[in-house]
C-alpha cells in the first residue's frame, strides 16, 4: 500500500487509525440491518434505514440530534427526489413516494417479486433509479431493474445473488454494480441518454476470507469506497480496481457508506448486527462518521414522476 499526501508533503499511512480516519460512533440504534445511508444537503442530515424494523432514522449534523423519520413498511432503499420527497423501495416490488408518513405508490408489486424485497438503490445522472431485489429467504436469485422517470420499470440484470452497491464513474460512462453473493463488483458500459447497460464484466473480486462486498460510493477522485459485510472494514479502491486503503471498525458487518457534511468531507458508515453485539462487535448496528482527507460527490436526485 502507498501513502496519502495531506497538508503539504507529509505522508499519511493509508492504514493510520489515530484521530484521523478513526471511526467515530455517533448514533447507536443497534440496527439489525442498518443500510442505505443518504446525505440530504437541504436538511443537513444523513438518513438511513434499518430494513427488518421498517424504520428510517436521521442524524442532524447541525443540531447533533437524531431520531426516527419514518416507521412502518420495510424500506430496503430510498432516493431523494428533486422535490425533496423520499422515493422508497420496499417489499414485493412496491415503490412509493413518502409524504407526511404516507406513500403515494408508483407500483404496489412486481410480478415474480412476491418473495423478494428491494435492497440497495441509486439514482442516475438523469434522475432514473437503478434498484435491485433480493430473496427474503436467500434461496432464489434477485434482479436489477431500471425505473425510468415516467414510472416504467425495466429488468436489466437477471439471476443476481444479492443485489447491492451501485455507483458511477466520474465521466458517467460506466456503472459499478455489486453482487454480494458473487463477491464481485461489476463494471458496465452505461449510456447516460438511454440508461442502457452493456458489456458486464468483473471489476473487483473479493476473496472468500475477506468478507462480502456490500454498499458503496465513489469519491471526488473517482475512487470506490466499498463496505465489507463480515469483514469488519471499509475499503477504498483505485479507479483501476487496486486496493488503496482499509479502515477497520468495531463491528463485523459493515453495510454501506456515503459522503456528507457541508463540504462532503464526512464519511458516514452503517453497520448491522445490533441484536447480537456479543458476536458482531460492540459497534454492531451503529452509525459511524470519519474524515478520510478526500471529498465525496453529491448524490444524484431521482425525478420519478416529476
Amino acid at each position: 500500500m502507498g501513502s496519502l499526501y495531506l497538508f503539504g508533503k507529509i505522508p499519511i499511512s493509508l492504514q493510520y487509525q489515530g484521530d484521523f480516519m478513526k471511526p467515530e460512533l455517533i448514533v447507536d440504534y443497534a440496527c439489525e440491518v442498518g443500510e442505505n445511508p443518504l446525505w440530504h444537503p437541504g436538511h443537513k442530515r444523513v438518513y438511513w434505514t434499518d430494513i427488518p424494523r421498517g424504520t428510517i432514522y436521521y442524524f442532524d449534523s447541525v443540531t447533533q440530534q437524531h431520531g426516527i423519520h419514518y416507521q412502518g413498511e420495510i424500506v430496503g432503499g430510498f432516493t431523494i427526489q428533486s422535490d425533496e420527497t423520499f422515493l422508497c423501495f420496499m417489499d414485493d416490488g412496491a415503490i412509493g413516494v413518502l409524504r407526511d408518513g404516507e406513500f403515494d405508490y408508483v407500483t404496489h408489486s412486481i410480478p415474480g417479486e412476491e418473495f423478494h424485497r428491494f435492497n440497495d438503490v441509486a439514482a442516475d445522472p438523469q434522475g432514473r433509479v437503478f434498484c435491485g431485489t433480493i430473496s427474503k429467504t436467500m434461496d432464489q436469485p434477485g434482479r436489477l431493474y431500471r425505473l425510468d422517470r415516467d414510472g416504467t420499470l425495466t429488468k436489466v440484470v437477471d439471476d443476481v445473488g444479492v443485489s447491492n452497491g451501485i455507483g458511477f464513474t466520474l465521466d458517467h460512462n460506466y456503472m459499478y454494480y455489486t453482487d454480494s453473493r458473487a463477491r464481485t463488483i461489476y463494471l458496465f458500459d452505461y449510456d447516460q441518454d438511454s440508461g442502457e447497460l452493456s458489456n458486464q464484466r468483473p471489476f473487483i473480486e473479493i476473496p472468500a476470507e475477506a468478507g462480502v462486498p456490500d454498499g458503496m460510493t465513489v469519491d471526488a477522485e473517482g475512487y470506490i469506497w466499498s463496505a465489507r459485510w463480515g469483514g469488519s472494514a471499509l475499503y477504498r479502491f483505485t479507479p483501476d480496481g487496486e486496493e488503496d486503503q482499509r479502515i477497520d471498525f468495531p463491528a463485523k458487518n459493515i453495510s454501506s457508506v456515503i459522503f456528507g457534511g457541508n463540504n462532503l468531507t464526512d464519511l458516514y458508515v452503517t453497520t448491522a448486527g445490533g441484536e447480537n453485539k456479543a458476536d458482531d462487535g460492540e459497534g454492531a448496528g451503529a452509525l459511524f462518521r470519519l474524515e478520510v482527507g478526500v471529498k465525496g460527490l453529491p448524490e444524484f436526485r431521482s425525478r420519478i414522476g416529476l
